[in-house]
């Protein structure tokens, strides 16, 4: 089954640029739908500014993004913020707040893991105003922490429709982050993310907008209560397993935690099956897969079991593994009729397997061939400038 051109929602884009949609003579692209794939703004341009902050949104726009990807959270009050964690300590300078520090948890679960910090249940969207974003990943420019504020959803819709101008549309992809979680504090997210997607005018299939989460039941949840924008499953893993080129499951990334609790015992894995996939396709248009779902990767190890450094710089990491021939997930997807929006693209040569040789777009290329349909990418620019190159390769 092929989707429309409409359900995209790069209709308008495509017609300004048919060449880059698989018109114009070139090669037939392998995405479902024969369009170009998307590239999506994880958390925005998060490789340069301090994530999920309206700066770092506009700077994806800016710098080209197809879609802007928020994580979605509550505050005690009910808003929905962008933040990756209910954890505030991971991505806000809270802890350098002393107003703010008899608010700090030790050993509070979330999702069954016990983390120590600041929860965002426990402060107002106005305290949590208060508080600076910051980088989380110590390469990434630091010299922004605390310049820039927590971000609402509804900022990030608003930013979205003021720059969709001149034919171009920029989609969001709002996530549930930790849903049943959410639900246990009595902070449900999915009535008010189908509220203000409804509000915005944005409740239908040919919505820029895409809704994503971990946990199957937050999906059909929303599905079931008239949500008709197009919803994504998310896969996931623990770690990459170097010895086997498989992955690993340990809790809480083993399996969505709505299955955790109810007594489900299957993993992730299990989604990536025929029948995973079909399964998914009851309520879900697509899927999000963690990368090697699609492309292994693996170690070389010794007579003595000890993996090589193949880099020779003194550390045994992804960098040293291999990748190995690509799995059958993005054709058996899209023989499904779901789409695949694989996770998470970046720059940093530590994130690249020993084949891309420290080069980012060596990867995406490796993927666009393949006919992923979108990318998530924390550098919005390289991702674009590998999709540029593929589509010359392609004839367009």
């Amino acid at each position: 089954m092929r989707i429309p051109l409409k359900a995209t929602g790069l209709a308008l884009a495509c017609a300004a640029a048919l060449a880059g949609c698989g018109g114009g003579g070139g090669k037939p692209l392998l995405t479902l739908d024969g369009a170009k794939p998307l590239v999506i703004a994880h958390r925005g341009a998060s490789g340069y500014l301090p994530e999920h902050t309206l700066e770092a949104y506009a700077k994806a726009i800016d710098l080209g993004a197809d879609s802007i990807e928020p994580d979605l959270i509550s505050t005690k009050d009910g808003v929905l913020i962008a933040r990756h964690d209910p954890n505030l300590a991971y991505s806000t300078d809270v802890a350098s707040r002393p107003e703010f520090a008899n608010r700090k948890r030790v050993d509070w679960n979330v999702d069954g893991e016990l983390q120590t910090g600041w929860f965002a249940h426990d402060f107002t969207l106005a305290e949590i105003k208060k508080l600076g974003a910051i980088a989380t990943d110590a390469e990434r420019p630091q010299q922004y922490n605390g310049q820039f504020k927590v971000v609402t959803f509804q900022e990030i819709i608003d930013l979205a429709k003021s720059r969709s101008v001149g034919g171009r549309v920029i989609s969001v992809y709002p996530e549930t982050k930790n849903p049943t979680y959410h639900r246990q504090l009595g902070l449900p997210l999915e009535d008010k993310l189908i509220a203000q997607l409804t509000a915005a005018g944005w409740n239908r299939k040919d919505a820029p907008v895409f809704v994503q989460s971990f946990e199957p039941s937050s999906l059909k949840y929303m599905k079931g209560k008239g949500l008709q924008t197009r919803l994504i499953q998310l896969i996931d893993a623990d770690d990459y397993d170097f010895k086997t080129g498989g992955l690993s499951f340990a809790p809480p990334y083993d399996r969505p935690y709505d299955w955790t609790l109810a007594g489900d015992k299957r993993l992730f894995s299990a989604m990536v099956t025929p029948a995973g996939l079909a399964e998914i396709k009851t309520y879900a248009d697509g899927i999000g897969p963690w990368k090697p779902y699609i492309v292994p990767v693996k170690g070389e190890f010794d007579a003595n079991g000890k993996m090589k450094d193949l880099n020779s710089d003194g550390k045994v990491n992804l960098q040293d593994a291999r990748t190995q021939p690509p799995t059958s997930l993005i054709a058996d997807a899209h023989k499904a009729g779901l789409f695949v929006h694989a996770y998470t693209f970046r720059n940093e040569k530590r994130r690249l397997a020993f084949d891309y040789a420290g080069n980012p777009q060596a990867e995406y290329l490796q993927f666009y061939r393949l006919g992923v349909d979108g990318v998530f990418s924390d550098f919005t620019d390289t991702a674009l400038a590998a999709r540029d190159a593929y589509l010359r390769e392609m004839g367009y």
